[in-house]
Formats: structure tokens, C-alpha cells, sequence
């Protein structure tokens, strides 16, 4: 069985998380810049079996598009693309950056470390994945 990769695109950078193979845990993996999302994805394909792509989806509190999501198109465009035999899957992302910021401050968190917005990126992509796999149990 694969792993699932879930991707929380932004326009600097994008979080990444993944699950243990046996897709019962989701860990943070890295954050990378999004101008290298590409190529990173395809060396981690290469030494790791991967399932699924998930990919936040952003939009506002009432469904509607926001100002990242036609980036999130073109990213799911690119993926489909690079990775024909790996579906990508959009998951609501709305809060999971705000959750991220408080589950670093409840990791007790120093706020020089909770500014670090890599770090809240790859947060925000464990906790999508969680969510996702809590939902598909």
C-alpha cells in the first residue's frame, strides 16, 4: 500500500505531509519553496510509493473561491500532468492554518518558532491529512 502525500499549496511555499504506509498517521514531511513543489514531488515518488495526492482546497466560509485558488487549479493541472497514474483529491482547507498557529502554541512554542511560516505549512498539511484520514477512516 502507498502512502498518501497531502500538499498545502501557497504561492512561496507549499507544506507537505504524508502518512506511514500503513496510512494510519499522518507526519509532517518539509516545506519547500512552491517554485521546486515539482521536481521535490518527482524524487519523492521515486524512492517512495504514493497513492494519492491530496491537495488543500481553498475557499471562503460560504464555498466561494478565494485568492489562492486559481494557483490550486494550475497546481492540480501540473500534478495530473507529472503524476498520470496517481489521483489527485481536493480536501476543504479552511482553518487549518489557524489550527496549525494553535497547536504550536499549545506545543508550548516559542513565538520566534510560531512566526516561522514554513512551519506552520507543514502543520497545516499534517492536519489536512489527518482530517482526510479520520473522514475515510
Amino acid at each position: 500500500m502507498g502512502r498518501i502525500l497531502a500538499i498545502d499549496y501557497g504561492l512561496k511555499r507549499t507544506g507537505l505531509a504524508v502518512t506511514d504506509p500503513l496510512r494510519i498517521i499522518a507526519t509532517g514531511l518539509t516545506t519547500v519553496p512552491t517554485r521546486e513543489l515539482m521536481n521535490y514531488l518527482q524524487n519523492y515518488v521515486k524512492r517512495e510509493p504514493v497513492d494519492l495526492l491530496l491537495i488543500g482546497w481553498p475557499t471562503n466560509w460560504e464555498d466561494t473561491p478565494t485568492d489562492a485558488t486559481s494557483g490550486v487549479e494550475k497546481c492540480i493541472k501540473k500534478l495530473e500532468k507529472s503524476f498520470p497514474n496517481i489521483p489527485v483529491e481536493k480536501s476543504d482547507e479552511r482553518f487549518t492554518s489557524r489550527m496549525a498557529q494553535a497547536a504550536m502554541l499549545e506545543m508550548g512554542l516559542k513565538k520566534k518558532d510560531r512566526r516561522n511560516k514554513a512551519l506552520v505549512d507543514e502543520i497545516a498539511a499534517t492536519i489536512l491529512l489527518q482530517e482526510y484520514l479520520q473522514r475515510n477512516g
